[in-house]
């Protein structure tokens, strides 16, 4: 049986070993290498799981349209390979549970895969009506699947939020002003035209051309003939040139020709109406060059 003096001197020896007062010599422990696959790697607080069914979708998410086959084909995957990348979510207090900014289709497939976790960068703070709706449109824009006119109700919505310009949205989004002045064009088109070109019936790059023809009788007439195939988007953009030159008002113009190293002779004419200066003309020819590109890339023969 331990006596009163040995518990002294064992309570003794663990007030010092708690205080730092060691009897043997202090020995450094050996501290574990590091493997290069953890070399700087750093944990990221606001990325986790969560149960898929505390998650809801945005309603005021400018994509609506999903298309079966894809969301299927997508499902599979997800169900055979797992959820490569998180979707982004924001907390709604009105709604208590996690609202999707983007990824929406990757929620849709995950659940029809049957997970009932789903992988979400969570953000914190309060986002702005205009800030959720800037990063659902960059998000859509990235993937270019948003459809036409889902797309330029969404630029509309911006610009009258925020008092933008065209050329302001463009800087916002990243994109070249040439795609925010062809995708607005859309929503000047009668509404039932509108819905020819979200069923796909006219494409997009027609229906664009067919906003500038001016006359609702000849768009209407154009759009029959493209709905039914018999106008292509080249056809189109050439019957805008042959009435553009129809209808031009005679009076003073104002010219300037460049002629380049290539042999090629541009020239820029304007109304002789108002004040036009080198940062009018520098920004024409800028609108120009991106629709010069516009038709390249859609195949649009020069003559």
């Amino acid at each position: 049986m331990a006596t009163t003096r040995d518990l002294l001197r064992s309570a003794s020896a663990n007030m010092a070993e708690s205080t730092g007062v060691r009897s043997r010599p202090n020995v450094a422990l050996p501290v574990p290498v590091a493997q290069a696959r953890d070399a700087g790697r750093r944990l990221v607080r606001n990325v986790g799981r969560i149960a898929i069914d505390r998650v809801i979708p945005d309603p005021d998410q400018p994509r609506q349209e999903f298309t079966e086959d894809a969301l299927n084909r997508l499902a599979t995957s997800i169900r055979s390979r797992g959820q490569f990348s998180p979707i982004r979510v924001r907390w709604s207090e009105t709604h208590e549970r996690w609202v999707i900014v983007f990824g929406e289709r990757r929620w849709r497939a995950a659940q029809r895969a049957g997970l009932t976790e789903i992988d979400c960068v969570f953000t914190d703070g309060e986002l702005t009506a205009t800030e959720i709706l800037e990063q659902q449109l960059i998000e859509n824009c990235l993937r270019e699947d948003l459809q036409p006119l889902e797309e330029a109700r969404a630029f509309a919505r911006l610009i009258e939020v925020n008092g933008w310009t065209g050329k302001q949205l463009a800087a916002a989004l990243q994109v070249p002003p040439s795609r925010i002045t062809r995708t607005l064009a859309l929503l000047k088109l009668p509404a039932d035209i509108q819905q020819q070109v979200a069923a796909g019936e006219i494409p997009a790059r027609t229906a664009y051309e067919l906003s500038r023809v001016g006359s609702e009788a000849s768009v209407r007439r154009l759009a029959q003939q493209a709905a039914t195939g018999r106008l292509t988007t080249e056809a189109a953009a050439d019957a805008v040139r042959r009435r553009q030159r129809k209808h031009r008002p005679a009076s003073r113009i104002l010219r300037q020709t460049f002629v380049t190293g290539s042999g090629w002779q541009i020239t820029a004419t304007a109304q002789g109406t108002g004040t036009h200066n080198y940062h009018d003309l520098e920004q024409a020819l800028q609108e120009t060059l991106d629709e010069v590109r516009h038709r390249i890339a859609n195949g649009i023969r020069l003559f």
